[in-house]
């Protein structure tokens, strides 16, 4: 069995993740197709301190990236909203694998948040059909004017419950957002013919969760490969000792821990990474979501602290992680004032292993220009800077 070092498994996850920036090819909108399908997956999140998560993470890989490019993505059948580990944009190449879910949560075998309610979801389902695409205002806006809101059932939020329990079972698909509203329609008008849409096996399903893994991540653990995937570990596993059997998947020791990683992978070690660039990451990342893998191959102990009491916030609400140098260095407290264009940088943090500050400093004032410049702000400044 192979041994990596540390740095070793540092730089096939950073390569892995595209991160720092790679030269792609193409037009603005390709690199960004190219960033998505080389995630796998975009989370989605509402704050809007800064940009939101989904489109802050794929302009760290792409710069040229603009928010209408997901938009795109959606009405180009590249993207579809579900459910990964959180609400989602996945890549619509792996539409087939979200299928196992689906089923689990139609036939009862999954329990979804909400309670069925079996008459008002054939009465949603049925107004869409006939009058296609709608948000959850249009049942509450045609309750009003109807005046039917007792008789049909027609409130807001048991129809959007309704709306949910039919978007996650399948019956429904998000077709685009309206000023971040889910606008739905029925699966099938949303499908093109070119998906897959052919059921996969349940050892389809687990080889495809520890393939699609270790080509999105580099290396992965068991428990990082089954993360937040409720009864996948077994399956996980199990598909682990077919596909090592098959030669498809090697396992190799970090610091004496299992991973395992794929043979092509291993490749990457033979590349480069630009260690000049600096990069602000979304607390939303998918390099950045999993802690415990921070901790374990980066050494950076993160908490988004938006929804921990503000007397007990150690850094701030919102901060973002700083990758450097092929490490996690920094953070930073910001927020994006759009009413005047001004990017406030409260606090950087500097963690105490840095060196080299004045490269670092340099490669992080070009960045936040960037950054502010994507979020719409023609200025930032940093307030404090404190070395933890």
């Amino acid at each position: 069995m192979q041994s990596l070092s540390l740095n070793q498994a540092q730089k096939l996850a950073l390569l892995s993740q595209g991160l720092p920036s790679q030269p792609i090819s193409g037009t603005a909108y390709q690199q960004s197709v190219q960033a998505m399908r080389g995630l796998g997956y975009v989370q989605i999140d509402t704050i809007s301190v800064v940009q939101r998560a989904h489109h802050h993470t794929l302009w760290s890989r792409n710069h040229r990236y603009s928010p209408d490019h997901l938009e795109r993505m959606v009405r180009d059948k590249v993207a579809y909203e579900y459910w990964s580990h959180a609400a989602s944009y996945l890549d619509m190449q792996n539409y087939r694998f979200s299928l196992p879910q689906k089923h689990a949560l139609k036939s009862g075998q999954q329990d979804h948040w909400f309670k069925n309610n079996p008459k008002l979801m054939a009465e949603v389902l049925s107004k869409i059909t006939i009058d296609g695409p709608l948000m959850a205002k249009d049942f509450a806006q045609n309750a009003v004017n109807a005046n039917t809101v007792k008789k049909q059932g027609w409130e807001s939020k048991p129809t959007k419950q309704a709306l949910e329990t039919l978007y996650m079972q399948g019956d429904l698909m998000i077709t685009e957002r309206r000023k971040f509203h889910k606008v739905y329609d029925l699966t099938e008008r949303v499908l093109t013919n070119s998906v897959d849409t052919r059921m996969p096996t349940a050892d389809e399903h687990a080889q495809f969760l520890v393939l699609n893994t270790l080509k999105t991540h580099g290396i992965a653990t068991i428990l990082e490969m089954s993360y937040l995937r409720k009864g996948t570990k077994p399956i996980v596993k199990k598909a682990l000792l077919e596909l090592e059997e098959m030669g498809k998947i090697e396992q190799v020791t970090v610091n004496g821990e299992a991973y395992f990683v794929l043979p092509e992978s291993l490749k990457l070690l033979d590349k480069r990474i630009n260690r000049r660039q600096a990069k602000l990451l979304s607390p939303f990342d998918s390099f950045i979501i999993q802690r415990d893998r921070l901790r374990n191959i980066f050494n950076f102990d993160y908490l988004l602290e938006c929804y921990v009491p503000a007397a007990k916030r150690q850094y701030g609400y919102f901060v973002l992680p700083i990758l450097w140098d092929g490490r996690l260095v920094a953070r930073v407290d910001c927020k994006a004032h759009r009413n005047r264009a001004h990017l406030q940088v409260s606090k950087l943090y500097i963690e105490p292993h840095l060196q080299r500050h004045e490269e670092f400093k340099h490669a992080l004032e070009k960045e936040l220009t960037s950054f502010a410049s994507f979020n719409h702000c023609d200025s930032y400044n940093i307030e404090k800077t404190i070395i933890t």
